[in-house]
Protein backbone atom coordinates (compact mmCIF):
# COMPACT_ATOMS: atom_id res chain seq x y z
CA UNK A 1 0.00 0.00 0.00
CA UNK A 2 1.82 3.59 -1.14
CA UNK A 3 2.00 5.79 1.79
CA UNK A 4 1.57 9.53 0.89
CA UNK A 5 5.14 10.99 1.33
CA UNK A 6 6.29 14.12 2.38
CA UNK A 7 6.46 15.62 -1.11
CA UNK A 8 2.80 14.88 -2.09
CA UNK A 9 2.15 16.90 1.28
CA UNK A 10 3.97 19.28 0.66
CA UNK A 11 2.54 20.01 -3.07
CA UNK A 12 -0.67 19.55 -1.65
CA UNK A 13 0.46 22.54 1.12
CA UNK A 14 1.47 24.65 -2.21
CA UNK A 15 -1.86 24.36 -4.28
CA UNK A 16 -3.78 25.19 -1.09
CA UNK A 17 -1.34 28.33 -0.97
CA UNK A 18 -1.95 29.33 -4.42
CA UNK A 19 -5.08 29.23 -4.26
CA UNK A 20 -5.60 31.09 -0.86
CA UNK A 21 -3.93 33.83 -2.94
CA UNK A 22 -5.84 33.41 -6.18
CA UNK A 23 -9.43 34.15 -3.87
CA UNK A 24 -12.03 34.56 -6.93
CA UNK A 25 -9.12 36.29 -9.74
CA UNK A 26 -7.25 33.27 -12.26
CA UNK A 27 -3.66 33.14 -13.37
CA UNK A 28 -3.29 34.62 -16.44
CA UNK A 29 -2.50 32.09 -19.55
CA UNK A 30 -1.57 32.31 -23.25
CA UNK A 31 -3.42 30.73 -27.06
CA UNK A 32 -2.35 30.77 -30.25
CA UNK A 33 -3.97 33.80 -30.94
CA UNK A 34 -2.01 35.58 -28.24
CA UNK A 35 1.05 37.90 -28.84
CA UNK A 36 4.70 35.60 -27.10
CA UNK A 37 2.32 32.69 -27.48
CA UNK A 38 5.26 31.21 -29.70
CA UNK A 39 7.57 32.22 -27.97
CA UNK A 40 6.76 31.25 -24.95
CA UNK A 41 6.54 27.49 -26.92
CA UNK A 42 9.58 28.09 -28.23
CA UNK A 43 11.95 28.64 -24.87
CA UNK A 44 9.58 27.24 -22.09
CA UNK A 45 7.35 23.94 -24.33
CA UNK A 46 10.43 23.72 -26.62
CA UNK A 47 10.13 19.71 -26.34
CA UNK A 48 6.42 20.04 -27.23
CA UNK A 49 6.29 18.82 -30.86
CA UNK A 50 2.68 19.23 -32.23
CA UNK A 51 1.98 17.81 -35.89
CA UNK A 52 -1.37 18.83 -37.46
CA UNK A 53 -4.14 16.48 -38.82
CA UNK A 54 -3.24 17.13 -42.22
CA UNK A 55 0.38 16.23 -41.67
CA UNK A 56 -0.24 12.64 -41.11
CA UNK A 57 -0.87 9.84 -43.60
CA UNK A 58 -4.82 9.37 -44.25
CA UNK A 59 -4.51 5.52 -44.28
CA UNK A 60 -2.89 6.20 -40.36
CA UNK A 61 -6.24 8.53 -39.40
CA UNK A 62 -8.98 5.54 -41.00
CA UNK A 63 -7.45 2.25 -39.31
CA UNK A 64 -6.82 4.03 -36.13
CA UNK A 65 -10.23 5.78 -35.94
CA UNK A 66 -11.75 2.33 -37.29
CA UNK A 67 -10.12 0.80 -34.21
CA UNK A 68 -11.19 3.29 -31.53
CA UNK A 69 -14.87 3.15 -33.30
CA UNK A 70 -14.67 -0.99 -32.62
CA UNK A 71 -12.92 -1.10 -29.33
CA UNK A 72 -15.81 0.92 -28.29
CA UNK A 73 -18.87 -1.03 -30.11
CA UNK A 74 -17.58 -3.99 -28.34
CA UNK A 75 -17.51 -2.36 -25.11
CA UNK A 76 -13.83 -2.36 -24.17
CA UNK A 77 -13.41 1.40 -22.46
CA UNK A 78 -13.84 1.15 -18.59
CA UNK A 79 -13.82 3.14 -15.97
CA UNK A 80 -10.84 2.63 -13.71
CA UNK A 81 -11.73 2.69 -9.83
CA UNK A 82 -8.54 4.21 -8.28
CA UNK A 83 -6.98 5.20 -5.20
CA UNK A 84 -6.23 8.86 -4.04
CA UNK A 85 -5.10 10.28 -0.62
CA UNK A 86 -6.84 6.84 0.93
CA UNK A 87 -10.17 7.59 -1.43
CA UNK A 88 -11.20 5.48 -3.99
CA UNK A 89 -13.00 6.93 -7.07
CA UNK A 90 -14.38 6.42 -10.28
CA UNK A 91 -12.04 8.11 -13.31
CA UNK A 92 -14.49 9.80 -15.36
CA UNK A 93 -12.69 9.34 -18.54
CA UNK A 94 -12.64 5.49 -19.82
CA UNK A 95 -9.66 3.24 -20.58
CA UNK A 96 -7.81 0.58 -21.73
CA UNK A 97 -4.33 -0.23 -22.12
CA UNK A 98 -3.08 -1.78 -25.00
CA UNK A 99 0.45 -3.18 -25.37
CA UNK A 100 3.28 -5.75 -25.39
CA UNK A 101 2.17 -9.03 -24.19
CA UNK A 102 2.90 -9.24 -20.52
CA UNK A 103 3.20 -5.26 -19.74
CA UNK A 104 1.46 -3.57 -17.22
CA UNK A 105 0.67 -0.35 -16.36
CA UNK A 106 0.28 1.51 -12.64
CA UNK A 107 -1.19 4.58 -12.01
CA UNK A 108 -2.83 6.23 -9.19
CA UNK A 109 -2.86 3.08 -7.07
CA UNK A 110 -4.40 0.80 -9.80
CA UNK A 111 -2.31 -1.45 -12.07
CA UNK A 112 -3.52 -2.12 -15.33
CA UNK A 113 -2.80 -4.98 -17.50
CA UNK A 114 -2.15 -4.95 -21.34
CA UNK A 115 -4.74 -6.29 -24.58
CA UNK A 116 -1.68 -7.28 -25.98
CA UNK A 117 -1.14 -5.75 -29.37
CA UNK A 118 -0.28 -8.93 -32.10
CA UNK A 119 3.24 -9.56 -31.67
CA UNK A 120 5.50 -11.92 -33.47
CA UNK A 121 6.79 -14.85 -30.92
CA UNK A 122 3.34 -14.54 -28.85
CA UNK A 123 -0.53 -16.68 -29.59
CA UNK A 124 -3.12 -14.21 -28.79
CA UNK A 125 -6.78 -15.24 -29.05
CA UNK A 126 -8.99 -12.12 -29.08
CA UNK A 127 -12.43 -12.68 -28.28
CA UNK A 128 -13.40 -11.39 -31.87
CA UNK A 129 -11.69 -10.34 -35.31
CA UNK A 130 -12.67 -6.72 -35.13
CA UNK A 131 -10.92 -6.30 -31.89
CA UNK A 132 -8.05 -8.50 -33.29
CA UNK A 133 -8.01 -6.11 -36.31
CA UNK A 134 -7.88 -2.77 -34.21
CA UNK A 135 -5.09 -4.13 -31.90
CA UNK A 136 -3.36 -4.83 -35.05
CA UNK A 137 -3.60 -0.93 -35.99
CA UNK A 138 -2.60 0.50 -32.90
CA UNK A 139 0.63 -1.35 -33.03
CA UNK A 140 1.08 0.13 -36.51
CA UNK A 141 0.42 3.42 -35.17
CA UNK A 142 2.96 2.39 -32.16
CA UNK A 143 5.48 2.04 -35.21
CA UNK A 144 4.67 5.24 -36.78
CA UNK A 145 4.64 7.33 -33.63
CA UNK A 146 8.64 5.50 -32.80
CA UNK A 147 9.58 6.74 -36.06
CA UNK A 148 8.10 10.38 -36.21
CA UNK A 149 9.12 10.63 -32.27
CA UNK A 150 13.25 9.81 -33.29
CA UNK A 151 13.40 11.88 -36.35
CA UNK A 152 11.34 15.16 -34.69
CA UNK A 153 14.33 14.39 -31.48
CA UNK A 154 17.04 13.81 -34.29
CA UNK A 155 16.05 17.46 -35.76
CA UNK A 156 15.91 19.37 -32.08
CA UNK A 157 18.71 17.99 -31.55
CA UNK A 158 20.63 19.40 -34.50
CA UNK A 159 19.07 22.61 -33.93
CA UNK A 160 20.52 22.84 -30.55
CA UNK A 161 24.07 22.01 -31.58
CA UNK A 162 23.88 24.50 -34.49
CA UNK A 163 22.01 27.05 -31.61
CA UNK A 164 25.32 26.01 -29.07
CA UNK A 165 28.05 26.11 -31.79
CA UNK A 166 26.51 29.89 -32.94
CA UNK A 167 27.06 31.13 -29.44
CA UNK A 168 30.59 29.66 -29.06
CA UNK A 169 31.15 31.41 -31.96
CA UNK A 170 29.40 34.81 -30.72
CA UNK A 171 31.13 34.10 -27.04
CA UNK A 172 35.08 33.82 -28.85
CA UNK A 173 34.42 37.13 -30.30
CA UNK A 174 34.08 38.83 -27.05
CA UNK A 175 37.72 38.76 -25.62
CA UNK A 176 35.73 39.20 -22.56
CA UNK A 177 34.72 35.81 -22.03
CA UNK A 178 37.12 33.42 -19.46
CA UNK A 179 39.00 30.58 -20.31
CA UNK A 180 37.52 28.52 -17.47
CA UNK A 181 33.60 29.59 -19.39
CA UNK A 182 34.84 28.72 -23.06
CA UNK A 183 36.15 25.04 -21.57
CA UNK A 184 32.84 24.79 -19.75
CA UNK A 185 30.94 25.12 -22.74
CA UNK A 186 33.30 23.33 -25.21
CA UNK A 187 33.37 20.29 -23.19
CA UNK A 188 28.88 20.28 -22.68
CA UNK A 189 29.23 19.62 -26.77
CA UNK A 190 31.48 16.75 -26.33
CA UNK A 191 29.81 13.59 -27.21
CA UNK A 192 29.68 12.17 -23.71
CA UNK A 193 27.77 14.67 -22.83
CA UNK A 194 25.22 14.94 -25.23
CA UNK A 195 23.78 11.56 -25.13
CA UNK A 196 20.79 12.68 -26.89
CA UNK A 197 22.47 12.88 -30.34
CA UNK A 198 22.94 8.81 -29.91
CA UNK A 199 20.85 7.07 -32.03
CA UNK A 200 20.82 4.32 -29.70
CA UNK A 201 19.64 6.73 -26.91
CA UNK A 202 17.03 8.06 -29.05
CA UNK A 203 15.86 5.15 -29.70
CA UNK A 204 15.22 3.98 -26.00
CA UNK A 205 13.59 7.13 -25.12
CA UNK A 206 10.75 6.60 -28.07
CA UNK A 207 10.53 2.39 -28.14
CA UNK A 208 7.13 3.08 -26.47
CA UNK A 209 5.57 -0.50 -24.73
CA UNK A 210 2.15 0.19 -24.67
CA UNK A 211 -0.63 2.90 -25.13
CA UNK A 212 -2.91 3.74 -22.66
CA UNK A 213 -6.42 4.91 -24.89
CA UNK A 214 -8.72 7.31 -23.48
CA UNK A 215 -12.80 7.67 -24.15
CA UNK A 216 -14.68 10.64 -22.89
CA UNK A 217 -17.72 12.06 -23.77
CA UNK A 218 -18.35 15.59 -22.18
CA UNK A 219 -22.26 15.71 -21.95
CA UNK A 220 -22.63 12.91 -20.40
CA UNK A 221 -20.16 14.04 -17.78
CA UNK A 222 -21.89 16.61 -16.05
CA UNK A 223 -20.09 16.10 -12.44
CA UNK A 224 -16.60 17.44 -13.48
CA UNK A 225 -15.11 19.66 -11.92
CA UNK A 226 -13.95 23.02 -12.68
CA UNK A 227 -10.17 24.00 -13.58
CA UNK A 228 -9.38 25.73 -10.36
CA UNK A 229 -6.16 27.64 -11.30
CA UNK A 230 -6.80 29.41 -14.84
CA UNK A 231 -10.30 29.86 -15.30
CA UNK A 232 -10.29 27.47 -18.37
CA UNK A 233 -13.23 25.57 -18.19
CA UNK A 234 -13.86 21.73 -16.94
CA UNK A 235 -11.28 18.99 -16.18
CA UNK A 236 -11.94 15.04 -17.86
CA UNK A 237 -8.33 14.56 -16.06
CA UNK A 238 -6.99 17.23 -13.41
CA UNK A 239 -3.15 18.52 -13.10
CA UNK A 240 -1.03 15.51 -13.00
CA UNK A 241 2.39 13.99 -13.56
CA UNK A 242 2.24 10.90 -15.64
CA UNK A 243 3.34 8.12 -13.51
CA UNK A 244 5.41 4.60 -14.34
CA UNK A 245 7.20 6.07 -16.88
CA UNK A 246 10.94 5.41 -18.33
CA UNK A 247 12.72 8.92 -16.51
CA UNK A 248 13.92 10.87 -20.04
CA UNK A 249 11.05 9.01 -21.94
CA UNK A 250 8.80 10.80 -24.55
CA UNK A 251 5.30 9.92 -24.95
CA UNK A 252 3.47 10.24 -28.06
CA UNK A 253 -0.60 11.36 -28.33
CA UNK A 254 -3.09 10.61 -31.08
CA UNK A 255 -6.26 12.89 -30.78
CA UNK A 256 -8.69 14.34 -32.39
CA UNK A 257 -8.05 17.55 -30.09
CA UNK A 258 -5.13 16.35 -27.50
CA UNK A 259 -3.23 18.08 -24.18
CA UNK A 260 0.65 16.43 -24.89
CA UNK A 261 2.71 16.92 -22.27
CA UNK A 262 6.44 18.07 -20.75
CA UNK A 263 6.01 15.74 -17.89
CA UNK A 264 9.64 15.52 -16.45
CA UNK A 265 8.92 19.65 -15.66
CA UNK A 266 5.70 20.59 -16.38
CA UNK A 267 1.64 19.15 -14.99
CA UNK A 268 -0.53 18.86 -17.17
CA UNK A 269 -4.75 18.46 -17.26
CA UNK A 270 -7.35 17.78 -19.76
CA UNK A 271 -9.59 19.98 -20.60
CA UNK A 272 -13.35 18.71 -20.96
CA UNK A 273 -14.29 20.48 -24.33
CA UNK A 274 -17.75 19.78 -26.13
CA UNK A 275 -17.25 16.61 -28.84
CA UNK A 276 -16.25 13.33 -27.51
CA UNK A 277 -13.15 11.86 -28.19
CA UNK A 278 -10.46 9.45 -28.50
CA UNK A 279 -7.05 9.63 -27.43
CA UNK A 280 -4.48 7.23 -27.92
CA UNK A 281 -1.49 7.89 -25.45
CA UNK A 282 2.28 5.85 -26.38
CA UNK A 283 4.29 5.61 -23.47
CA UNK A 284 7.61 4.05 -22.27
CA UNK A 285 6.34 2.29 -19.37
CA UNK A 286 9.19 2.09 -16.61
CA UNK A 287 8.79 -2.27 -16.27
CA UNK A 288 11.71 -2.84 -14.50
CA UNK A 289 8.72 -4.66 -11.94
CA UNK A 290 5.48 -4.38 -14.10
CA UNK A 291 6.05 -7.69 -16.28
CA UNK A 292 4.99 -11.01 -16.39
CA UNK A 293 8.61 -12.51 -16.66
CA UNK A 294 9.69 -9.86 -13.71
CA UNK A 295 7.22 -11.44 -11.43
CA UNK A 296 7.64 -15.24 -12.50
CA UNK A 297 11.31 -14.74 -11.87
CA UNK A 298 10.42 -13.43 -8.60
CA UNK A 299 8.20 -16.47 -7.88
CA UNK A 300 11.37 -18.97 -8.88
CA UNK A 301 13.63 -17.48 -6.92
CA UNK A 302 11.55 -17.53 -4.05
CA UNK A 303 10.77 -21.12 -4.45
CA UNK A 304 14.10 -22.06 -4.26
CA UNK A 305 13.74 -22.00 -0.96
CA UNK A 306 11.32 -24.72 -0.54
CA UNK A 307 12.64 -28.61 -0.59
CA UNK A 308 9.91 -30.95 -2.25
CA UNK A 309 12.14 -33.75 -2.50
CA UNK A 310 10.08 -37.12 -3.43
CA UNK A 311 11.74 -39.11 -0.45
CA UNK A 312 10.60 -36.66 1.98
CA UNK A 313 7.26 -37.38 3.65
CA UNK A 314 5.99 -33.39 3.64
CA UNK A 315 7.67 -30.64 2.02
CA UNK A 316 10.41 -28.40 3.60
CA UNK A 317 12.30 -25.19 3.81
CA UNK A 318 15.87 -24.70 2.60
CA UNK A 319 17.14 -21.48 4.76
CA UNK A 320 16.01 -19.98 7.79
CA UNK A 321 17.85 -17.18 7.46
CA UNK A 322 16.56 -13.74 8.27
CA UNK A 323 17.57 -11.96 4.68
CA UNK A 324 15.71 -15.39 2.83
CA UNK A 325 13.17 -14.99 5.22
CA UNK A 326 12.75 -11.22 3.95
CA UNK A 327 13.16 -12.09 0.55
CA UNK A 328 10.27 -14.70 -0.18
CA UNK A 329 7.77 -13.34 2.06
CA UNK A 330 8.62 -10.17 0.58
CA UNK A 331 7.76 -11.87 -3.06
CA UNK A 332 4.61 -13.40 -1.66
CA UNK A 333 3.29 -9.84 -0.83
CA UNK A 334 4.20 -8.60 -4.16
CA UNK A 335 2.60 -11.61 -6.33
CA UNK A 336 -0.90 -10.94 -3.71
CA UNK A 337 -0.97 -7.39 -4.08
CA UNK A 338 0.20 -6.07 -6.86
CA UNK A 339 -0.45 -8.61 -9.55
CA UNK A 340 -3.60 -11.27 -8.04
CA UNK A 341 -5.78 -9.00 -5.93
CA UNK A 342 -4.83 -5.92 -8.55
CA UNK A 343 -5.79 -7.94 -11.75
CA UNK A 344 -9.43 -9.59 -10.35
CA UNK A 345 -9.64 -5.78 -8.94
CA UNK A 346 -10.86 -5.23 -12.25
CA UNK A 347 -13.69 -8.04 -12.46
CA UNK A 348 -13.99 -9.75 -16.06
CA UNK A 349 -13.01 -6.64 -17.63
CA UNK A 350 -10.22 -8.27 -19.91
CA UNK A 351 -11.83 -11.31 -21.13
CA UNK A 352 -13.95 -8.87 -23.09
CA UNK A 353 -10.86 -8.29 -25.48
CA UNK A 354 -8.69 -12.03 -24.81
CA UNK A 355 -8.32 -14.71 -22.55
CA UNK A 356 -4.60 -14.32 -22.45
CA UNK A 357 -4.26 -13.44 -19.42
CA UNK A 358 -5.92 -16.51 -17.71
CA UNK A 359 -2.63 -18.94 -18.15
CA UNK A 360 -0.46 -16.28 -16.22
CA UNK A 361 -2.42 -15.40 -13.67
CA UNK A 362 -3.39 -19.19 -12.94
CA UNK A 363 -0.06 -19.83 -12.75
CA UNK A 364 0.74 -17.07 -10.45
CA UNK A 365 -2.34 -17.99 -8.36
CA UNK A 366 -0.25 -21.50 -7.96
CA UNK A 367 3.00 -19.85 -7.11
CA UNK A 368 1.22 -17.66 -4.70
CA UNK A 369 -0.36 -20.93 -2.83
CA UNK A 370 3.15 -22.99 -2.16
CA UNK A 371 4.07 -19.57 -1.12
CA UNK A 372 0.85 -19.71 1.53
CA UNK A 373 2.49 -23.37 2.18
CA UNK A 374 6.17 -21.62 3.29
CA UNK A 375 4.59 -19.15 5.21
CA UNK A 376 3.17 -21.99 7.40
CA UNK A 377 5.89 -23.94 7.36
CA UNK A 378 8.12 -21.35 8.31
CA UNK A 379 5.26 -21.08 11.30
CA UNK A 380 5.68 -24.46 12.54
CA UNK A 381 9.44 -24.19 12.64
CA UNK A 382 8.90 -21.05 14.88
CA UNK A 383 7.29 -23.19 17.52
CA UNK A 384 9.74 -25.12 17.75
CA UNK A 385 12.33 -23.96 21.10
CA UNK A 386 15.69 -25.91 19.74
CA UNK A 387 16.64 -22.16 17.97
CA UNK A 388 19.01 -20.17 19.68
CA UNK A 389 16.72 -17.23 21.14
CA UNK A 390 18.30 -13.87 19.77
CA UNK A 391 18.79 -15.72 16.24
CA UNK A 392 14.82 -16.98 16.72
CA UNK A 393 13.78 -13.52 17.33
CA UNK A 394 15.42 -11.82 14.79
CA UNK A 395 13.51 -14.39 12.19
CA UNK A 396 10.30 -14.10 14.49
CA UNK A 397 11.13 -10.42 14.02
CA UNK A 398 11.75 -10.48 10.03
CA UNK A 399 8.57 -12.55 9.38
CA UNK A 400 6.09 -10.14 12.00
CA UNK A 401 6.65 -6.94 10.37
CA UNK A 402 5.72 -8.73 6.64
CA UNK A 403 2.49 -10.89 7.94
CA UNK A 404 1.19 -6.94 9.88
CA UNK A 405 1.51 -5.45 6.61
CA UNK A 406 0.00 -8.72 4.35
CA UNK A 407 -3.24 -8.28 7.19
CA UNK A 408 -3.81 -4.77 6.69
CA UNK A 409 -3.77 -4.89 3.40
CA UNK A 410 -6.12 -7.83 2.86
CA UNK A 411 -8.30 -5.99 4.66
CA UNK A 412 -8.19 -2.88 3.08
CA UNK A 413 -8.49 -5.16 -0.47
CA UNK A 414 -11.57 -6.71 1.44
CA UNK A 415 -12.63 -3.18 2.31
CA UNK A 416 -12.49 -1.90 -1.08
CA UNK A 417 -14.29 -4.67 -2.94
CA UNK A 418 -17.35 -4.03 -0.76
CA UNK A 419 -17.25 -0.26 -1.16
CA UNK A 420 -20.56 1.53 -2.30
CA UNK A 421 -18.61 2.47 -5.22
CA UNK A 422 -18.49 -0.56 -6.49
CA UNK A 423 -22.34 -1.39 -6.69
CA UNK A 424 -22.92 0.79 -9.80
CA UNK A 425 -20.04 -0.52 -11.80
CA UNK A 426 -21.47 -3.55 -14.65
CA UNK A 427 -21.33 -7.17 -13.68
CA UNK A 428 -17.96 -8.10 -15.22
CA UNK A 429 -16.02 -4.76 -13.89
CA UNK A 430 -17.19 -5.21 -10.33
CA UNK A 431 -14.12 -6.38 -8.17
CA UNK A 432 -13.98 -9.73 -6.83
CA UNK A 433 -11.70 -10.24 -3.88
CA UNK A 434 -9.89 -13.30 -4.65
CA UNK A 435 -8.18 -14.62 -3.61
CA UNK A 436 -10.64 -14.92 -0.50
CA UNK A 437 -11.30 -17.65 1.69
CA UNK A 438 -13.15 -18.87 5.03
CA UNK A 439 -12.16 -19.90 8.09
CA UNK A 440 -11.19 -23.55 8.60
CA UNK A 441 -11.18 -23.97 4.45
CA UNK A 442 -8.89 -27.35 4.60
CA UNK A 443 -7.23 -26.47 1.08
CA UNK A 444 -5.63 -23.51 2.57
CA UNK A 445 -2.80 -24.07 4.66
CA UNK A 446 -3.30 -20.64 6.75
CA UNK A 447 -6.84 -18.57 7.25
CA UNK A 448 -7.14 -15.36 5.21
CA UNK A 449 -7.49 -13.13 8.52
CA UNK A 450 -3.87 -13.32 10.26
CA UNK A 451 -4.82 -11.47 13.54
CA UNK A 452 -4.40 -15.01 16.00
CA UNK A 453 -1.53 -15.61 14.16
CA UNK A 454 0.08 -12.25 14.29
CA UNK A 455 -0.41 -12.28 18.15
CA UNK A 456 0.69 -15.60 18.48
CA UNK A 457 4.37 -14.28 17.15
CA UNK A 458 3.91 -11.10 19.08
CA UNK A 459 3.56 -13.36 22.57
CA UNK A 460 6.69 -15.90 21.06
CA UNK A 461 8.84 -12.44 20.98
CA UNK A 462 7.86 -11.68 24.49
CA UNK A 463 8.52 -15.14 26.10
Amino acid sequence: MKRRGAGEREKDVKKRKLLDELGESWLPYLTPKDDGFHQLWKTKYSKLVLRTAEKIPKEVHEEVQEAFLTLQKHGCFFQDLVRIKGKDFVTPVSRILVGNPGCTYKYLNTRLFTVPWPVEGYEINYSHPEIAKACKALIKLNCYLHRESIQALQEQNLAETKGMEDTVIDRQQDYATSITEMGSILQDQSPSHVPENDHSHLKERTSYNLSLLNYMDPQQMSFLKQEPYFGMGKMAVSWHHDENLVEGSTVAVYSYSCEDDLNMTHQHCVLAGSPPRFSSTHRVAECSQGTLPYILDQCNAALQNLCTDTHLSCPTLQSLDADDIKRVEETHNEVEFEWIRQFWFQGKRYRKCTDWWDKPMAALEEFWRKLELMTSLLLCEFRKEEQAEEQRNERIGCLLSILEERQELRQDWLARCHSQLVENLPKDEKPECHPYWQEGDASMPLPFNLEDIIAELQSLLEC
